[in-house]
């Protein structure tokens, strides 16, 4: 008996380790093949992404050093721009690989956790693109006066560009952590409001380690966060008054 279950839990693994591999495998290919996509639309993502901060160029145009420079800019933004554009395959795949053993309810949840934390991901960087960085550059390149003219190469910009929108889209999941702890029990609608102002200063604590060393990125980063930790407690507390309305149903019963 020992030796069959022994030898059903050993089959299972190798199947899940199998199914893995696979899903492992269409991650990687769909990634090539967005990546390569995105390269023949490089030029016109390069004018996106540039366009932040071209107002405030010499010229609206970047510098670059070595005559690989921009080359490497194009792939590197190709890659970054196959990531974001397989994302939701890479999503499913997961899906694929996780809901077999799931509830049905809990596929329900799995599945809202999923579609939540790609919607706020995407309004993270869009804030980022649309209202934090034209901002941060209108407050910065005017340092210069009229006399500085600024010379930023495509590697300075593309690192900046790239650690704002990915650290707002970040900086935009908070209010999912905080429903999903407060759907397991760990915290509680009374315990976030009772501590709001310590959540507000690691929240600022946290923005400044992530943005860069400006007051600008910051404070840009720390509002919408404390919108958006508000919005949390909120729903955190819709969830316990579902839960204990759940509860009352269940006892009369």
């Amino acid at each position: 008996m020992k030796s069959e279950e022994l030898d059903s839990r050993a089959q299972s693994l190798y199947e899940h380790l199998a199914d893995l591999r696979k899903r492992l495998i269409n991650c990687a290919l769909i990634l090539v093949v967005a990546t390569g996509i995105c390269y023949g639309f490089s030029d016109q993502i390069f004018n996106f992404v540039r366009a932040p901060i071209a107002p405030y160029l010499p010229g609206g145009g970047l510098i670059y050093t070595g005559p690989l420079d921009k080359f490497i800019a194009h792939l590197k933004l190709a890659f970054v721009c196959g990531i974001l554009v397989s994302c939701p395959f890479w999503l499913h795949q997961v899906w694929l690989f996780v809901a077999p053993g799931l509830y049905s309810k809990e596929r329900k949840y799995t599945l809202g956790f999923i579609v939540s934390g790609t919607v706020l991901f995407v309004l993270g960087a869009a804030f980022s693109y649309y209202i934090a960085l034209p901002m941060a550059f209108e407050f910065l390149m005017h340092f210069g006066g009229d006399v500085d003219k600024p010379m930023i190469s495509i590697d300075q910009y593309m690192g900046f560009f790239t650690q704002m929108c990915l650290m707002f889209g970040v900086a935009f999941e908070l209010p999912l952590v905080i429903v999903v702890l407060g759907m397991l029990g760990i915290v509680s609608q009374s315990f976030l409001r009772k501590n709001r102002r310590y959540a507000i200063m690691t929240i600022a604590v946290i923005a400044a380690i992530i943005t860069p060393p400006d007051l600008l990125s910051m404070v840009m980063m720390l509002t919408p966060m404390w919108v958006l930790f508000e919005a949390a407690v909120l729903i955190v507390g819709v969830f316990e008054k579902k839960r204990e309305f759940t509860e009352r149903v269940n006892e009369r019963e």
